[in-house]
């Protein structure tokens, strides 16, 4: 009876298993079903949201270095004037980059990435009143703007692109340095970062500019960021007037090559941040490396190639034009750094480091008193960089598909980039005599002159980058000079 009754319960076992290996047999393509959609579902999102994380990081981490260029810029120019204006020079690059974020917040993002307007400027955006919603109690983050469709988010972008803007109005005070009013510094630096800056930007960078509809090449902004801060500078050193006791044909000496130096390690170390960082993603990692490696490449040529040129010239290496080189050949390659081959940007890199020299020796002659070579770093080599695009551009490369002039591609690119870089030069052009002539109306372009003969240090800050060396406390103002 025992036995049976064990043979019975090993048979129920066995039944059970059997019909619940049937069950799981009849619903396992249902459950593998259910299992895979979820799974594509959730490995979709989640690689969305790594994407966007990344890329998020990669243009944080890229503005944080163009960001650190203003280290670099107050660098290089405190080095290169007078040491009676060092702290005039450190103190303008300091306050124009907090000017500009505001200018680039209530204004300047808005018009520059906005809803077009006929391609000329943007139309929403201001105060980034369009960064967030709140949908049932909850934030919700815009992504990119109304004329750019970048993956990031509008906060990012903003921030990313305001670093650009700073650089524009610094590279002006470079220029205009030892002699400007500070007062009008603060005046025309918020006008660049609200509104000139800005409408190129918009022609070039919002999906919606006419130049850009025109497929006008500037990958991070030998145009849009160095044209303009190069012209600026000219027209305003031009209308202020040379610093005193400048003799012609002789270049006042650096008062410190070695903050030169280091600025100008600083810029080339921002310049990644610069370049690379226009990608706005990581999606395309051969892209990157093109354009990290063509920066590169493009600043040691430059650099290479004035010491060269400067010492077949005098017999000297001359550091000033090494570092002046270098520069010169990383403002030539920030157009194209993505539209030409390795061998295109040694050529280009090259050619800026000799130019950049000989227009120098032209503004010189001109007798336009520039302390730190800025139109011709950055105005002659943003112009060449734009040109260069319709001569090297690489058909594989470029927005359109189409080839440079050098690579078979005829004059369709190169005709684009002239007639766009000339729109661009006008209006800035335009723009800076209307802005710096107003304010030479009202007595606040160029400082007083008692400034001339005590040094703007003093006259403005009311001290002295040395106070060791070059002591304040035996200089005193004029009494009968009107403030």
């Amino acid at each position: 009876m025992a036995k049976a009754t064990k043979k019975k319960n090993h048979f129920a076992r066995f039944l059970a298993i059997a019909i619940g290996a049937a069950i799981f047999a009849a619903l396992t393509p249902t459950i593998a079903h259910a299992v895979e959609t979820g799974t594509l579902e959730s490995l979709t999102k989640t690689t969305t949201n790594l994407q966007l994380s990344v890329d998020t990081s990669w243009v944080l981490i890229t503005g944080f270095l163009v960001f650190f260029m203003q280290c670099g810029f107050a660098m290089l120019e405190a080095g290169l004037v007078r040491q009676t204006g060092v702290v005039n020079t450190l103190t303008e690059n300091f306050i124009d980059a907090a000017i500009t974020l505001l200018a680039w917040w209530v204004t300047g993002f808005a018009i520059a990435f906005g809803t077009t307007s006929n391609g000329f400027w943007g139309t929403d955006g201001f105060f980034l009143n369009n960064a967030f919603t709140f949908n049932n109690g909850a934030i919700e983050y815009a992504m990119g703007s109304g004329g750019s469709t970048a993956t990031v988010s509008t906060f990012t972008l903003f921030f990313f692109q305001f670093a650009f803007s700073a650089t524009a109005s610094t590279i002006t005070t470079g220029a205009m340095a030892e002699r400007t009013d500070f007062k009008g510094d603060l005046i025309y630096a918020t006008i660049m970062g609200a509104v000139m800056y800005p409408i190129v930007v918009h022609w070039v960078w919002n999906n919606g500019g006419w130049l850009n509809k025109l497929s006008f090449h500037d990958f991070a902004g030998s145009a849009v960021v160095h044209t303009v801060g190069g012209c600026t500078a000219l027209i305003g050193a031009y209308l202020l007037g040379p610093r005193p006791d400048r003799v012609w044909g002789q270049i006042p000496p650096a008062h410190n090559l070695g903050y030169a130096t280091i600025g100008t390690m600083i810029l080339w170390f921002g310049w990644y941040g610069f370049n690379a960082g226009s990608t706005l993603t990581l999606s395309n990692p051969g892209l990157v490396g093109l354009v990290v490696v063509n920066t590169t490449i493009a600043a040691s040529t430059g650099a290479v190639a004035a010491l060269l040129y400067i010492y077949f010239r005098f017999r000297q290496w001359h550091l000033f034009c090494g570092l002046n080189g270098s520069l010169a050949g990383l403002v030539a390659i920030t157009a194209g750094c993505a539209y030409v081959m390795p061998w295109a940007a040694a050529l280009i890199g090259a050619v800026a480091g000799v130019l950049v020299l000989i227009v120098v020796d032209i503004i010189e002659w001109f007798e336009i008193d520039d302390p730190v070579g800025a139109f011709a770093v950055h105005g002659a080599c943003g112009i060449l960089g734009v040109i260069a695009v319709g001569l090297f551009g690489h058909p594989a490369l470029t927005i359109n598909k189409k080839a440079g002039l050098f690579l078979g591609g005829g004059f369709d690119l190169l005709g684009v980039q002239l007639g766009g870089e000339a729109a661009i030069v006008i209006f800035v052009v335009i723009f800076s005599f209307l802005m710096f002539g107003s304010l030479k109306a009202v007595g606040l372009l160029r400082v007083n002159a008692e400034a001339d003969r005590i040094g703007i240090d003093v006259y403005e800050h009311g001290a002295s980058v040395w106070p060791d060396v070059y002591p304040i406390d035996d200089l005193q103002f004029d009494e009968d000079v009107d403030e």
